[in-house]
């Protein structure tokens, strides 16, 4: 379609810019025409690509290519906490997988296996906190009442807290934070404070469980679009190994509650058979420390340790070697057991990803290090490991057909009465690629 510009046809995608453009119906109108618009191609067939080694092609693309990359570093950072619920929500949802598949399995449609699951991890985690926290905030009444007692040991110099404070002067140190004034404004910062992290500690925790349980639901979407961001040439591959990682971090999410179901179990015993005090406020406290490989248990045993002083000397010694003997055990006995079947990671790359995903991303990190650990593993063990393999291959491959060049090269520039030579330069050049035979 044209228009008339004096005594030639004028296209009006060539005329945007004239003085007297032409209407934008007549350029929608040409535009249909010349781009072969029917029912197949709403918008029209594509173009000619463009000359992507013309000098200008490159120039802009690498302009926008730093720019985007600046552009993400920059989202990423600014939005990083939400990305760390998003990501802890994708854990729980890849850990609940399984419980629906197990349903599914049983002939469950998965919306309502979805439902079942949801609803009883609901009711487990309100069952949980409603036997746990009436005798938590009792215990913790007592706690606070038992306070000015703790005060009247730590300035009493026979007993045991009290040669603690002479030594390292706790009560002065104290009575210095509060004095001059500062203390009413730092005990009022504090109370500020607790109430803003536990505000952002029920909303983050409201956020991961809608996002979990939205992913859940649509969790088999979610993975075919990750596997259709695949070439279609290595996709058969990418559906099987990415299956694989999805049902180890299922498998070690549901190992690990297991476990720190029992290490709690096991902490609420020890502290009723020797009389530590707050036994169910330490093994909810040790059981959610244990979630955190490695250190989790470790550090929860410290701090029951230091709970067990109020007792006596002893019985915190016994608790500390409790909690030593129980690491052993955990470690060697109880999580080969139950783990071996989803992540079979090394210790020192179990302890190296801990470390650095715990510096990365704080405690999520080191929630989720280990089975990352295991995937990047498996992904090794598949991708990378037979891509050097076959690479290894190829140059040997290559190198026994340069050395059987050189050969017969040899062989043709002697003359008669050299065969023995020439049979001695072969046997050497087939001596330096041992692994070159042919088929």
């Amino acid at each position: 379609m044209s228009t008339t510009n004096g005594d030639r046809a004028v296209n009006p995608l060539d005329d945007l810019a004239s003085e007297e453009p032409p209407g934008i119906d007549a350029v929608a109108a040409a535009a249909a025409v010349e781009a072969a618009v029917d029912e197949d191609n709403s918008y029209g067939r594509l173009g000619r690509p463009l000359n992507r080694r013309s000098p200008a092609w490159m120039a802009m693309t690498a302009t926008f290519g730093v720019a985007l990359a600046a552009v993400v570093l920059w989202a990423v950072y600014a939005a990083r906490q939400v990305l760390v619920l998003l990501l802890l929500s994708l854990f729980i949802a890849a850990g609940l997988d399984p419980l629906v598949n197990w349903f599914r399995r049983r002939g469950v449609p998965r919306g309502l296996a979805v439902l079942l699951v949801v609803v009883a991890s609901l009711a487990a985690l309100g069952g949980i906190l409603d036997l746990v926290i009436p005798v938590v905030v009792k215990q913790v009444t007592q706690l606070v009442n038992a306070l000015p007692g703790y005060g009247h040991q730590l300035n009493d110099r026979s007993s045991f807290l009290g040669r603690l404070n002479s030594r390292y002067h706790i009560v002065t140190t104290i009575q210095s934070h509060l004095a001059g004034g500062k203390g009413t404004s730092s005990i009022a910062t504090g109370v500020l404070g607790v109430g803003k992290a536990v505000f952002s500690a029920l909303t983050s925790t409201l956020v991961v469980v809608v996002v979990s349980i939205y992913l859940l639901a649509d969790f088999p979407r979610f993975k075919r679009t990750i596997f259709a961001l695949s070439p279609r040439s290595r996709r058969a591959r990418v559906v099987l190994i990415g299956e694989e990682i999805f049902a180890k971090v299922g498998g070690y999410v549901l190992g690990n509650v297991f476990i720190s179901v029992i290490t709690g179990i096991g902490t609420w015993a020890w502290c009723l058979a020797l009389g530590i005090p707050y036994p169910i406020l330490l093994a909810v406290l040790v059981a959610v420390f244990d979630l955190v490989p490695l250190v989790g248990s470790t550090i929860a045993g410290i701090i029951v340790a230091a709970v067990g002083l109020t007792v006596s000397v002893p019985v915190a010694v016994f608790t500390a070697g409790f909690y030593i003997a129980y690491r052993l055990f955990e470690d060697y006995v109880l999580s080969p057991r139950i783990m071996r079947r989803t992540v079979a990671v090394p210790g020192l790359v179990t302890v190296v990803a801990t470390l650095i995903g715990g510096a990365l991303l704080g405690v999520v990190g080191a929630l989720i290090a280990i089975p990352v650990a295991a995937g990047m593993n498996l992904l090794f063990e598949q991708v990378a490991a037979p891509a050097s393999s076959a690479a290894d291959r190829r140059l040997e491959v290559a190198a026994g057909s340069r050395s059987g060049m050189a050969t017969d090269c040899e062989l043709q520039s002697r003359g008669p009465g050299q065969e023995g030579a020439a049979v001695r330069v072969t046997r050497v050049s087939h001596a330096d690629f041992p692994s070159s035979a042919g088929p």
